[in-house]
């Protein structure tokens, strides 16, 4: 064998390399900008972003409420509600979207046509859509027992707002009508809950009226199988600023005095912490409009409608977080099928 033979020539070899180099370089160049099946090319030269999936919605489908909470961030400032059809259309849309769960709100969504509007938003999601999990969130005001007869069977989870304990606070925060007694009604509504098979839930929004209650004994009572405690966030034009409808600002508590209600509550085993960071960014949530909401700014931007350029395009702008959604737990067991509930 002649030495020459096993020797490669430097030039050729400089070529060769230079040939994979320019190769390796073309294919990244061609995969970073080929858009996948999942991702999207927006407009004026913007880098392109992967598509969300919107596992989980929140629907405030109306903005009217019968309660005037001083923290509320999601307020009146309209009362369009959409044509039952065109609502249906737009939840057909997200299922095929990959929408697993629905959460109706508000407003009060028990208020529009006294509740029979939101049932029927009920039994679309579960028999129609088939959506493993459909759930309200609600202050529990003007829920009949009726109204679990006719549509129980569709709902997994109902919510029931609740920021205290004592008659007076409730009062003062303005999640009271009159002189009814929420407490009293929650406790109704628990028993409907457990007697038509729907799971039961409580919220909280830990305030500067509430931040010193012992809650324990009556959520330990009550026993529901998510007590949600959030910190009282403020947003611009809604509970914050000149356009506001609230002046939520009195309400505000620090990081610390929210960490030390979690831990007067540390025993109660049901309970999930939501903190303004972790609140923030990590809710797909729809208006009236069915727009996506972006609240990454401290407020809340509307992208265009569903309805008008479908999911694909419109949660593009919906500043959704997905880590921090699956890092504040915001995937769960959330059909009563799958809970395995003692009714």
């Amino acid at each position: 064998m002649h030495f020459s033979s096993v020797i490669v020539s430097p030039i050729l070899l400089l070529q060769f390399c230079i040939r994979t180099l320019c190769n390796l370089w073309s294919s990244v160049f061609l995969n970073v900008r080929r858009p996948s099946d999942d991702s999207t090319i927006l407009p004026d030269g913007e880098a392109e972003q992967t598509a969300t999936v919107p596992t989980s919605v929140n629907y405030h489908f109306t903005r009217k409420c019968n309660y005037k909470c001083g923290f509320c961030f999601h307020t009146a400032k309209t009362s369009f509600v959409l044509p039952l059809e065109e609502a249906k259309r737009g939840l057909e849309l997200l299922k095929d979207a990959g929408m697993e769960k629905i959460n109706f709100s508000g407003g009060e969504p028990f208020l529009h046509e006294k509740g029979d509007f939101l049932g029927k938003l009920v039994q679309f999601c579960k028999q129609d859509l088939q959506l493993p999990s459909v759930s309200i969130v609600s202050n529990g005001s003007m829920i009949q027992e009726r109204w679990f007869q006719k549509y129980g069977d569709y709902l997994d989870i109902l919510a029931i707002s609740c920021d205290s304990f004592n008659e007076d606070t409730n009062q003062l925060i303005g999640r009271a009508q009159g002189k009814k007694s929420h407490i009293e009604n929650l406790y109704k509504i628990r028993g409907w809950c457990a007697q038509y098979k729907v799971a039961f839930k409580i919220n909280t929004v830990v305030n500067t009226f509430n931040v010193d209650e012992d809650m324990q004994e009556n959520i330990n009572k009550l026993d529901p199988v998510r007590w949600k405690v959030f910190q009282c966030l403020l947003i611009d034009g809604e509970n914050a600023g000149e356009e506001a409808l609230r002046e939520a600002e009195r309400f505000v508590i620090s990081d610390l005095q929210f960490q030390d209600f979690l831990e007067r509550h540390s025993s109660v085993t049901c309970l999930v912490p939501e903190s303004n960071e972790k609140m923030r960014n990590s809710y797909l949530i729809l208006d009236e409009y069915m727009r996506f909401l972006d609240c990454r700014e401290g407020r809340k931007d509307p992208s265009k409608s569903i309805l008008d350029v479908g999911v694909r395009e419109a949660i593009l702008f919906s500043g959704f977080d997905e880590k921090m959604f699956l890092r504040r737990g915001g995937k769960y067991v959330w059909s009563k099928a799958d809970m395995k509930l003692e009714w």
